[in-house]
């Protein structure tokens, strides 16, 4: 089972930065569960490039480790369904996709406010399991904990403990 994770960014904000690195940071932690990490941003490989070369500590990306895609043309973007049309930027868009091709899970935030990487690893792990164990996972799972079974009689196993 292999997730990709694609992330568009705009890295002219304060927050994006903050998003790419700490996904960089956390990339071994995607790499254990079979996540694929992409970042893509409507900026060009120029710019991407001038982040990267830039320190954390003034506000740069420094080491990545994590691909960095240019998309200048703002296709995927549009594709994404996250262009801001009117100023030619993306808005933050997150999208857990499946090794089918499927589209589970979809975070698009305004430009003020980050997300969770955290978060982003539980859905996986979340949809990872549920995808194996044919069981369901009950608000703020975490692996390990208690899962529901989807029939009416068996959930009650779970229901009767919470």
């Amino acid at each position: 089972y292999v997730s990709i994770l694609s992330k568009l960014f705009l890295l002219s904000t304060f927050v994006c930065p903050t998003e790419i690195i700490a996904f960089s940071d956390k990339v071994a932690e995607f790499k254990n569960i079979n996540t694929v990490v992409l970042a893509c941003s409507t900026d060009s490989v120029f710019s991407h490039l001038a982040w990267i070369n830039t320190p954390r500590k003034h506000g740069g990306l420094g080491d990545m480790k994590i691909p960095v895609l240019a998309d200048t043309n703002h296709q995927i973007a549009k594709d994404y369904g996250v262009l801001k049309e009117d100023e030619g930027i993306a808005y933050r868009g997150l999208f857990i996709i499946d090794t089918k091709g499927i589209l589970r899970q979809i975070t698009v935030n305004d430009l003020p406010v980050g997300r969770s990487v955290d978060e982003t690893l539980r859905l996986v792990q979340a949809f990872q399991y549920t995808d194996k164990h044919g069981e369901v996972c009950p608000a703020g799972w975490t692996p390990g904990k208690d899962t529901i079974k989807p029939q009416v009689k068996e959930s009650q196993e779970y229901f009767s403990k919470h």
